[in-house]
């Protein structure tokens, strides 16, 4: 086994079980350590600390597999997808729904693996060096535990070429036509396009905030922004939502949103879809003088590194105070930030400070996470990364 020996002190967030090892913090390797090759990582004093994946190109230089001297082998991935599949039925009612997070990367120590259940097909991203090393081996143990129709890759996301690795979507197994899955909610249904969704097809992580908004929503104006394929503006219907305004800037999007809508028989006099840049939308809607019972805020990331992250602040706070700004009184605004950059106190922050240049006083009713099939652990704080408010104009 490849052997890693950090800095002298460096060890400190091992020894908390945190799974990262950053570059900085290595003194010296092996030679010629392959890409996702697993290596054990020892002390300046050389006491064992670990065992881990490792990266030569990112600047998370190791990622931990286990705290313990063993093998990383077949049985190792077959323990802990078990793992991971029992903390899911732990949590989720799997008669209720049938798309959910099975595997969450390191708060399922698997760093670099994510697996989504959409219905019997599962969509996989790697997105990691060590991750991507065991591919083949993590199929073949989806396909004996879960027996899904289909296991589509979508390792497109840009931290995979942090890791000195290509961008990769294509199937892993069976059979899919269209790309399309149909997915159960409760009692609600949705198409899902696995194939050119964002993230892995759906926004699976606010499942559970999409029935807190249902559950304000009977007789109210809903403006739902960035609304992506209705999931949001869906939910308000189901519980008599007086009429949906969504946005987004895709016609391809907008589409699946009507399919959606049509799919879940919400009459047509109830929704509207907009094709508009969000930004300038709000602005228009401010000059005639729109006004709306309920709206959410569910942007993109905006913050892509520490450096971009004072002009998302900025971007957060335009957005939410032209936001406040459109809604009646006792109105109530939904706003999130699925960056993990920005800290829950910063985000209350920014909420605060918009209020304060809208001129209007807004009380916090509620505070909002991901879903708790995306797991987080005490050991892995960056795991809790969507956070949002709920508050109330007064």
């Amino acid at each position: 086994m490849k052997k890693v020996v950090l800095h002298k002190g460096r060890e400190k967030s091992l020894l908390r079980k945190h799974p990262w090892i950053f570059s900085g913090a290595i003194n010296s390797t092996d030679e010629n350590i392959e890409l996702g090759e697993t290596v054990h990582i020892f002390s300046a004093n050389n006491n064992f600390l670990c065992v881990g994946a490792y990266s030569p190109h990112s600047q998370i230089r190791v990622r931990v597999w286990d705290f313990n001297q063993i093998d990383i082998n077949k049985n190792f991935f077959e323990e802990r997808i078990k793992s991971a599949l029992n903390f899911r039925k732990s949590v989720i009612d799997d008669k209720k729904y049938n798309a959910y997070r099975l595997i969450n990367s390191e708060s399922d120590s698997l760093p670099g693996l994510i697996v989504d259940k959409y219905n019997d097909v599962l969509v996989c991203q790697f997105i990691s060096a060590g991750a991507e090393r065991w591919k083949q081996t993590i199929i073949e143990i989806l396909v004996e535990q879960l027996e899904p129709t289909a296991i589509y890759e979508r390792s497109d996301a840009d931290v995979r070429q942090k890791e000195g690795l290509k961008p990769v979507k294509g199937m892993l197994f069976g059979k899919i036509d269209s790309g399309e899955v149909i997915i159960q909610e409760d009692n609600l249904s949705y198409i899902v396009n696995i194939f050119t969704g964002h993230k892995t097809g759906f926004y699976l992580d606010q499942r559970e905030n999409r029935k807190i908004i249902s559950e304000y929503s009977k007789g109210k104006t809903v403006l739902n922004c960035f609304s992506y394929t209705g999931g949001f503006g869906i939910a308000a219907a189901a519980n008599q939502a007086e009429h949906i305004t969504n946005i987004d800037s895709s016609d391809e999007i907008l589409t699946i949103a009507e399919r959606n809508f049509q799919l879940n028989k919400i009459p047509e006099n109830k929704f509207t879809n907009l094709k508009a840049d969000v930004f300038s939308e709000l602005r228009k809607l401010k000059s005639e003088d729109r006004k709306f019972d309920l709206i959410i805020l569910d942007p993109p990331k905006f913050v892509e590194g520490k450096s971009s992250l004072n002009k998302a602040s900025r971007g957060y706070k335009d957005i939410i105070m032209l936001a406040m700004q459109l809604l009646n009184e006792n109105g109530l605004l939904f706003t999130f930030s699925c960056s993990g950059l920005m800290t829950p106190e910063l985000f209350n922050k920014i909420i605060a400070d918009a209020a304060i240049d809208a001129g209007i006083n807004f009380s916090i009713i509620d505070r909002l996470w991901q879903s708790t099939d995306h797991r987080v652990t005490t050991c892995f704080p960056e795991s809790l990364y969507l956070k949002g408010l709920l508050v109330k104009r007064d």
